[in-house]
């Protein structure tokens, strides 16, 4: 069940922490939304700057290549600089790449774009939950790390209906400029309330030299790059040509692992305590049920934008509406879902897990029988059943990898998590993607066939996170027997 939290330290409550934490996940929800609002908006991009399909492909998986690689690092950054001016460096450098990337003359200029702006969304998204971990304690932190929660699975739920519409605001010529500056007010409004609202911090600040470690931020980045290059690269046969730098990056894996304990042994600050893992309850299975939901549920979007706009001609808007009731059911029950963690933990994911894992399958059953005509109406209800459960997904899942991390280690650990969501979100992408396009082109253009075994796909990564989410449910259980034992023979009398 919900642990509170363990650090014991003079912690005085700011009385502007709810409002400077609007702020913050406002401009976190921005940073995620970029990960799945361009999806819609591909054909737009191809059309209106005369991309190619490669290059267009970069759009998307440039700017999550590059988030998912400064992710650990910037909470680093944050828990070593302070989280607040990590946050504002990280905000404003959003704000610009976002103007860069709707003012792009040509294809090359918009993915050097996306690029650098994957950079400030991956410096900026690690900072919402280490400012959580500093502004609140007890019950207060699960309700924040609750609404944190939500803001990732609403932003990468509603990306492509907000896509859509902006597409049908602005026309398909050039709506996609449009995806980008949407970010320059709302990041401009974020960073003066920032400036006002979120505190700073009073310890000391961090020495570069001796607490950030630039071994370790390359090693992990080599790592993080040879797993993410040849899947953001799958669309042009990445898997194929670059097959090779996944036993690199397992090298490097083992490097940075290796480099990380040495760090700890001489007592300097390591970029990521890998004590993290093992002593800290929660967190390694957390993050596990995390990631291979992702490889899951964020790669259904580009799947449905294919079949609804390639298979049935639909436009981006009447696309992304098709997919709504995902992202109305995720909204309502990740509100919702992070008051219940208190009380039930670990059965709010089992659960949901188990809604989405239902709710794909049905998809794909309809996708076999029923016809195409009418698909939007036909998946509205089994795409609001796995929305619900997302939405007890994402939010309690968070709350509960977090929760008993010790506030030093706030940003990292933020971060690390978030990596293994941006990992999930390019393994699932990759392979569902690319299982939609085998079958199409296997079943000379029989889409729901290809929608089918996409959707089933997407169930067997989700009932893979379920798994592991009843495996980790048991052992909370087991946790708490024997601390409920523990305190019943410490409290009896001895003879």
């Amino acid at each position: 069940m919900f642990i509170r939290d363990r650090v014991t330290d003079d912690h005085h409550p700011d009385p502007r922490r709810w409002q400077a934490l609007a702020v913050t996940l406002a401009a976190g929800f921005m940073s995620l939304l970029d990960v799945s609002i361009v999806n819609v908006a591909l054909p737009s991009i191809q059309k209106g700057i005369g991309a190619n399909a490669g290059t267009a492909q970069w759009v998307v998986s440039g700017y999550a290549l590059t988030f998912g690689l400064v992710l650990v690092s910037g909470g680093r950054l944050g828990d070593a600089l302070g989280r607040r001016r990590m946050f504002l460096i990280a905000l404003a450098a959003f704000v610009a790449t976002s103007a860069f990337a709707g003012a792009a003359p040509d294809d090359t200029t918009l993915v050097v774009a996306r690029l650098l702006q994957g950079c400030a969304g991956g410096l900026l998204t690690p900072q919402n939950s280490g400012l959580i971990q500093d502004l609140f304690r007890g019950a207060e932190r699960g309700r924040a790390f609750g609404l944190f929660g939500a803001v990732v699975g609403i932003s990468t739920a509603v990306g492509p209906v907000l896509g859509g519409l902006i597409l049908a605001l602005f026309g398909e010529q050039d709506g996609w400029r449009w995806v980008f500056y949407v970010n320059v007010p709302i990041g401009v409004v974020a960073f003066v309330l920032a400036l006002r609202l979120v505190p700073k911090r009073t310890t000391r600040r961090a020495r570069l030299r001796s607490e950030i470690d630039y071994v370790g931020i390359l090693l992990l980045g080599l790592t993080v790059l040879g797993v993410l290059l040849p899947l953001v690269e799958s669309e042009q046969d990445g898997l194929r040509r670059l097959w090779w730098l996944f036993p690199i990056a397992v090298a490097f894996g083992a490097l940075f692992v290796w480099w990380e304990r040495r760090t700890v042994r001489h007592e300097r600050a390591p970029l990521i305590d890998v004590r993290l893992f093992t002593t800290t309850p929660g967190y390694a299975p957390g993050a596990s049920i995390g990631a291979i939901y992702f490889c899951g549920f964020a790669g259904i979007w580009l799947v449905f934008a294919l079949f609804f706009q390639e298979g049935l001609g639909y436009s981006p808007l009447q696309s992304g509406l098709s997919v709504t009731p995902f992202a109305l059911g995720s909204a309502v029950s990740a509100a919702v879902a992070g008051r219940l963690v208190p009380r039930l933990g670990r059965k709010l994911t089992v659960t949901g897990l188990s809604l989405v894992t239902l709710g794909l399958v049905t998809v794909a059953l309809l996708a076999w029988l029923g016809p195409t005509a009418h698909a939007s109406f036909v998946f509205a209800a089994p795409l609001l059943v796995a929305g619900v459960g997302g939405g007890m997904v994402i939010s309690p899942n968070t709350t509960l990898t977090l929760e008993c991390v010790p506030t030093r280690m706030a940003g990292v650990a933020g971060g690390a998590l978030q990596t293994g969501q941006r990992i999930g979100t390019a393994i699932g992408t990759a392979v569902l993607a690319g299982v939609f396009r085998a079958m199409v082109g296997g079943t000379h253009g029989d889409f729901p066939a290809a929608l089918t075994i996409s959707m089933l796909c997407a169930a067997g990564f989700t009932f893979v996170a379920l798994t592991l989410g009843v495996a980790e449910l048991r052992a909370r259980r087991a946790r708490r027997s024997d601390e409920q034992l523990q305190h019943v023979t410490m409290a009896a009398p001895s003879e």
